[in-house]
C-alpha cells in the first residue's frame, strides 16, 4: 500500500503546522519539515517540542532563509527531501505541500489512488514552446544570471539584467536537458526522487545553473523529472487542486467551501485561510476517515469563473480600431430578439422566417453552429463575429440583400445590445420574458458547467438562487438601459398583448403578429 511523505516548507504558524502535521500523519503517512531559517526561533522551537514524539515527523537536517524567487526554495525543498528519504524507507511517494495545503480526500483514497496510477503527478510543459508563463520574464530567467532578488533588491536586480543585457553576457541551458516549466506542488514516486538524487550529485553543471535561475522552483523539478523518467510514466498534472484570480493571486477557501473542494478531483487544496478553522477541522478529519464515496464534479474553476464574473457587471466591449466610424447603415433595420431561453427565441424566429421576409438569424454570438452563408472567414467562430460585429452584420445585410435583419442575443448580452442602439441604423429590441422554475435553473446549469453529472442535489440548491438572481438582473439591466421603442412578450401574457408587442417589433400587420404570438408550443422547456 502507498505511504506518502508529505515534503512542507513553511515560515509562520507554529499551531497550524503542528496540527498539519498530526492530522497527515495520524493515517499512517510522514512529513518532513523544513521551517524557514528567517523566521521565528521561538516558533521553530514550539514546532519542535510539540512533534518530538511523533516518530512520523522529521526535520530539514539544515535549514536556510528562502526567499520567493530564489534557489532557495529549491534548495530547502531538497533539504527536506533528503530527510524524509532517509528517516522514512518504507514512504513509497513523496509529494509537496505547504502550510496553506489540506487534504480533499481520505488518507485510504489517497493510498488506493497512488496505488492504481504506477507515475509521477508533475505539470511540466515545454519553457519555450509553451504559454504557461503569460506575463514577465520568459526566456531572461534562464539565459541571465540572477544573483539577487527582485522583491527585496530590486535595484540590484535589474541593474545586474541591464549589465548583462548591454554586454551580451548570456549563458545556454544545460547540455541535453530539454527546459520544462510547470506547477511546484508534485507528487513523486520513489524511485524518482532516488534518481533525481543520484542525478543533482553527479551533475553539478545542471546544479550550478539553476542556482541562479531566477524562479527555479517552477523549472528544476519539472525539467529534471521529464528528463529522467519516461513520458508515459509520468501525468502532467497536479494533485492539488489550486486556482487562480485574474490577477494572479491564488485563490483562498475558507469554511463555507467544504462541499465545493470535495468535488474536486486532486487530493489535497490551497490554499486553506488559515483562519478557517472549521474547514482545517474538518478537513483534517476527513483525512483520517475511511471515506471513499467521493463524486468528482470538477466544477470549482467554472463556478469560481462564474461568480467572480458576476461583480464585472458594467464591462464594455471596448471598440476597435476598424469599428472606429463604422455603423450598419442609416437606412438599416436590426431587429433583436433578448431571450434567456435560447429554444424559445429559435421558434420565434423560426415562425419569423416562415411567415415574413424578413432575414433571421439565430445566437450568431453566442454559438459557434449557426447556420451562416460563407462571408470569407470572419463568421467561423463567435470570437470573430464579437471582434468584427458591425463589419460582420454589414456583411450579413449585404448577403440577404436586405435592409432589414433579425438577430438574438442572450439577455446577459447587454453591452452588445448598448453597442448596437448607439449605432446610426434602426434598432428595435423584444425582449422574451420567460417563466424559470427550478428544474429549468439545474438543467441551465448543468449545461453551462456550473455543475456537472453527478453534483449533489445540495450543491445545485445552493447555485438556484444566485442563477434566478442573475436571470432577474439581466432583465433589470435591459429595462434599466431605457432603449428606445423596447417590446416585450410574456410566457404570462394573452395572445392579444403579445401579438401588438411582435406587430410593433416587427412593423408587421396585426394577423402576422397573432400567427407569430401563437406559435405552437412557443415557451414549452
Amino acid at each position: 500500500m502507498a505511504r506518502i511523505a508529505f515534503i512542507l516548507l513553511c515560515h509562520k504558524n507554529p499551531d497550524a503546522i503542528v496540527q498539519q502535521a498530526q492530522q497527515l500523519t495520524a493515517a499512517g503517512d510522514y512529513i518532513a519539515i523544513h521551517f524557514d531559517a528567517s523566521a521565528s526561533a521561538q516558533d521553530f522551537a514550539t514546532i519542535q517540542s510539540a512533534l518530538a514524539e511523533n516518530p512520523n515527523v522529521a526535520f530539514a537536517k539544515r535549514r536556510i532563509k528562502c526567499g520567493w524567487g530564489e534557489w532557495s526554495l529549491v534548495q530547502a525543498t531538497l533539504y527536506a527531501v533528503e530527510a524524509a528519504v532517509d528517516a522514512f524507507p518504507r514512504a513509497s511517494h513523496f509529494y509537496m505541500v505547504s502550510g496553506d495545503c489540506m487534504p480533499i480526500k481520505s488518507a485510504t483514497y489517497a493510498h488506493d489512488f497512488l496505488d492504481r496510477h504506477d507515475c509521477d503527478f508533475i505539470e511540466s510543459y515545454d519553457f519555450f514552446d509553451s504559454d504557461w508563463i503569460k506575463t514577465g520574464f520568459r526566456e531572461e530567467r534562464l539565459i541571465y544570471r540572477h544573483y539577487f532578488n527582485e522583491r527585496t533588491q530590486k535595484w540590484r536586480f535589474y541593474a545586474s539584467l541591464a549589465l548583462q543585457q548591454k554586454l551580451r553576457i548570456t549563458r545556454d541551458t544545460p547540455k541535453g536537458v530539454q527546459m520544462m516549466i510547470g506547477s511546484q506542488w508534485w507528487c513523486l514516486r520513489r524511485q524518482t526522487v532516488e534518481a533525481l538524487l543520484d542525478f543533482i550529485r553527479a551533475r553539478k553543471d545542471v546544479m550550478r545553473f539553476f542556482r541562479t535561475t531566477w524562479i527555479p522552483d517552477e523549472t528544476f523539478f519539472q525539467t529534471l523529472i521529464r528528463h529522467l523518467v519516461p513520458g508515459k510514466e509520468i501525468e502532467n498534472r497536479t494533485l492539488t487542486f489550486l486556482m487562480f484570480t485574474d490577477y494572479g493571486m491564488p485563490v483562498t477557501f475558507y469554511n463555507d467551501h467544504y462541499d465545493l473542494l470535495l468535488g474536486q478531483s486532486g487530493l489535497f487544496a490551497r490554499k486553506i485561510s488559515a483562519e478557517a478553522h472549521t474547514l482545517r477541522s474538518d478537513l483534517g478529519a476527513l483525512y483520517a476517515s475511511d471515506r471513499t464515496d467521493f463524486v468528482i464534479t470538477d466544477e470549482g474553476r467554472r463556478l469560481f469563473q462564474f461568480l467572480t464574473g458576476r461583480g464585472r457587471i458594467g464591462r464594455r466591449f471596448a471598440p476597435r480600431f476598424w469599428e472606429r466610424e463604422t455603423t450598419l447603415g442609416r437606412n438599416r433595420e436590426l431587429l433583436i430578439v433578448a431571450c434567456k431561453k435560447w429554444h424559445v427565441a429559435k421558434r420565434l424566429v423560426a415562425g419569423i422566417r416562415a411567415h415574413t421576409d424578413i432575414p433571421a438569424v439565430e445566437y450568431l454570438f453566442n454559438e459557434d453552429a449557426t447556420p451562416l452563408p460563407d462571408l470569407g472567414g470572419i463568421e467561423t467562430t463567435v470570437q470573430k463575429r464579437g471582434r468584427h460585429r458591425r463589419a460582420f452584420l454589414r456583411m450579413l445585410f449585404d448577403h440577404n440583400q436586405s435592409d432589414r435583419l433579425v438577430i438574438c442575443l442572450d439577455t446577459a448580452d447587454i453591452d452588445l445590445m448598448r453597442d448596437f442602439f448607439a449605432d446610426r441604423a434602426v434598432v428595435r429590441l423584444l425582449e422574451i420574458a420567460c417563466e424559470f422554475d427550478d428544474d429549468y435553473l439545474a438543467g441551465h446549469a448543468k449545461r453551462v458547467g456550473l455543475a456537472g453529472a453527478q453534483s449533489s442535489d445540495a450543491t445545485v440548491a445552493r447555485l438556484l438562487p444566485t442563477i434566478r438572481s442573475d436571470i432577474l438582473h439581466e432583465r433589470d439591466s435591459i429595462r434599466d438601459a431605457g432603449f428606445i421603442g423596447a417590446a416585450q412578450i410574456s410566457e404570462t401574457a394573452s395572445d392579444e398583448s403579445n401579438a401588438a408587442a411582435i406587430a410593433r417589433f416587427l412593423q408587421v400587420d396585426m394577423d402576422t403578429a397573432r400567427t407569430l404570438a401563437q406559435t405552437p408550443h412557443l415557451f414549452v422547456d
